[in-house]
C-alpha cells in the first residue's frame, strides 16, 4: 500500500554510494517516463502511479504502475506488465536478471537506459490500458 513515507529521505538513507546514486536516477528515469509522482509503497519501494485490479476471484486492491527498491543484492525494478511480450527489448538491455515481474540491475551501467526507459513506458501503457480506472 501507498505511504506518506518521504521518498528523498528513504534514498538518502541507502547506505551505498552507487546504489544511492542510481536510485536517483532510476526515480528521475520512473518520473519522466510515467508522468506520475514517487510515492513510498510499504517501507522499501518506490512506486509510480497505480492501477486498480479485480481477479476473478473476487478479490481486488490497488497496485503501482511501476517502481522500484534499492534492495542490497540487486536494484529491483517492478515491471507490472511482466516480461512475456518483451523479449526483442530485453536482447538489447545489457546485464540483468528477471522473476515474474522484477528486473534485478546490480548497477544501472550495467544496462542500456534508454532500453529501460522503453520497457517501463511499454510496461506501464500496458497497464493503463488493461487496467483502466
Amino acid at each position: 500500500k501507498a505511504t506518506d513515507q518521504s521518498v528523498q529521505a528513504f534514498l538518502e538513507g541507502v547506505e551505498d554510494e552507487r546504489k544511492r546514486e542510481d536510485s536517483f536516477a532510476l526515480l528521475q528515469l520512473m518520473q519522466d517516463v510515467t508522468g506520475e509522482e514517487a510515492r513510498m509503497w510499504g517501507d522499501s519501494i518506490i512506486g509510480f502511479g497505480s492501477y486498480h485490479y479485480k481477479y476473478a476471484s473476487g478479490r481486488e486492491g490497488d497496485a503501482m504502475l511501476a517502481g522500484f527498491s534499492p534492495r542490497k543484492q540487486a536494484l529491483t525494478l517492478y515491471i507490472m506488465a511482466g516480461f512475456d511480450e518483451y523479449d526483442s527489448l530485453l536482447d538489447k538491455l545489457g546485464k540483468y536478471k528477471t522473476g515474474k515481474s522484477c528486473l534485478y540491475v546490480k548497477k544501472l551501467d550495467d544496462v542500456d537506459t534508454d532500453v529501460l526507459k522503453e520497457l517501463v513506458d511499454r510496461s506501464v501503457t500496458h497497464m493503463r490500458e488493461t487496467n483502466p480506472s
